[in-house]
């Protein structure tokens, strides 16, 4: 694996980190932070994929252009689109004032951020 694959993991596996230590938190839970973390870790694992298939990547948020960057290597990764559908908003959505992530939208985001994770890890052959 070459160290910038495992760079980006290692920032993936940070902001999932995070977007569970807010999904659980009792005490002051931050869905916003949860939602926003939940679209990086799925953006960065997107980004892993690519950089070790060696597929250049613009700096972008937008997780439907990374798929189509992606899907030239990993075809069946179009079961993807749904989950990265949601997420795409996440980037920005919730970060400014205006709207706010409840506790299901956050769960839900987990969710979709989770079975992305699972099938990038895979793909990377990691455990998962």
């Amino acid at each position: 694996m070459q160290p910038l694959t495992s760079d980006w993991i290692q920032k993936a596996e940070g902001d999932f980190v995070t977007a569970g230590r807010e999904l659980r938190a009792r005490k002051l839970p931050n869905h916003n932070a949860c939602c926003f973390h939940a679209q990086q870790c799925a953006e960065k694992y997107l980004k892993a994929r690519l950089q070790e298939a060696q597929i250049r990547f613009p700096k972008t948020h937008d997780l439907l252009k990374l798929l189509e960057l992606v899907l030239q290597k990993e075809p069946f990764w179009e079961t993807l689109r749904p989950a990265l559908t949601y997420l795409n908003e996440f980037a920005v959505s919730f970060r400014y004032p205006g709207e706010s992530a409840d506790k299901a939208t956050a769960k839900e985001a987990f969710g979709f951020c989770a079975i992305v994770r699972k099938e990038v890890r895979h793909g990377l052959f990691l455990k998962s």
